[in-house]
């Protein structure tokens, strides 16, 4: 060994901390997702759009619930599984807005292989990712159907009758939120670009539903009635309105009342979960590589 070999302490300290592991980080990127959806923890701007949507998504259930505790009435003007769809184009502009900045960021900013370096792997990226989306989306669409559900109770309704609507209203906005957060994350992570993912995602919502009911209406009006039901499963918005027809007791919104029955409703239901899971596994597939 040389006599000029000489070792500087340059001032690095020695982790002695725990080690807490993939459930940790997977856990905080879920909450950090889920805050960052909402717009917290981020820049004022952030929290604009995000709050002002869940405003007007409320609105109307406060509206709902005050004509309903002052006129005394027996029944909610809006059933509960009926809120969603009414309510779908405030949905899909959420989801528009905010799945793009979950994960087109990450791939924009090209931080993506920081997660993957330890201990996160891209299983618990997509399983953080995806379920905080969902997660944000369902207290979207829940919120509102608290505020009816309350709104009843104080109108003195039935209270077995709105729990059991209340429980069959959050079946089917869970179910929602995960099938839309799925379309629309696989949508957002295909490109680095904001913009680009909004409009993807708006698009895959909104031009297919047009798309449903416009053919919809042309076979309602050629008297084609089964025509009118299969049609629904090439939409999400029409494939949740199918389910929760066949299942949870809902009107359906089809032309003249051609909601599927429990046999194609299974149908319904299984393509449901084909698009769930196949999103997912794009998803998976999507994040193979760390170097994106």
């Amino acid at each position: 060994m040389s006599t000029e070999t000489q070792i500087h302490n340059i001032g690095y300290r020695k982790y002695d901390g725990p080690r807490l592991g993939r459930a940790y980080a997977r856990r905080s990127l879920y909450v950090q997702s889920l805050r960052g959806a909402y717009g917290l923890g981020r820049s004022a701007k952030s929290k604009v759009l995000p709050m002002i949507l869940f405003g007007v998504m409320c609105a109307p259930a406060l509206i709902v619930v005050a004509v309903a505790v002052i006129s005394k009435a027996d029944r909610l003007m809006l059933d509960y599984t009926r809120y969603a769809l009414v309510m779908q184009l405030v949905i899909y502009l959420y989801v528009a807005s905010q799945a793009p900045q979950s994960v087109s960021r990450d791939l924009r900013f090209r931080t993506v292989p920081l997660y993957f370096s330890r201990p996160i792997e891209r299983a618990d990226y997509v399983v953080a990712k995806y379920g905080a989306m969902a997660s944000a989306l369902f207290i979207l669409t829940s919120a509102p159907l608290l505020i009816l559900y309350v709104g009843s109770l104080l109108a003195k309704m039935d209270f077995a009758e709105q729990t059991k609507d209340f429980a069959q209203g959050l079946a089917s906005v869970a179910l929602l939120s995960v099938l839309f957060s799925g379309i629309a994350l696989l949508l957002a992570a295909l490109t680095p670009r904001r913009g680009f993912g909004v409009a993807a995602v708006i698009g895959a919502l909104f031009i297919t539903y047009g798309a449903v009911t416009t053919l919809q209406a042309i076979a309602w009006a050629t008297d084609n009635l089964n025509a009118v039901t299969w049609l629904g499963l090439f939409s999400p918005i029409t494939l949740v309105d199918g389910v929760q027809t066949a299942f949870l007791g809902a009107t359906t919104s089809f032309p003249g009342e051609a909601g599927p029955d429990a046999a194609t409703g299974a149908v319904y239901l299984l393509a449901v979960l084909a698009l769930i899971a196949g999103s997912y596994a794009a998803l998976m597939r999507r994040y193979r590589k760390a170097g994106l």
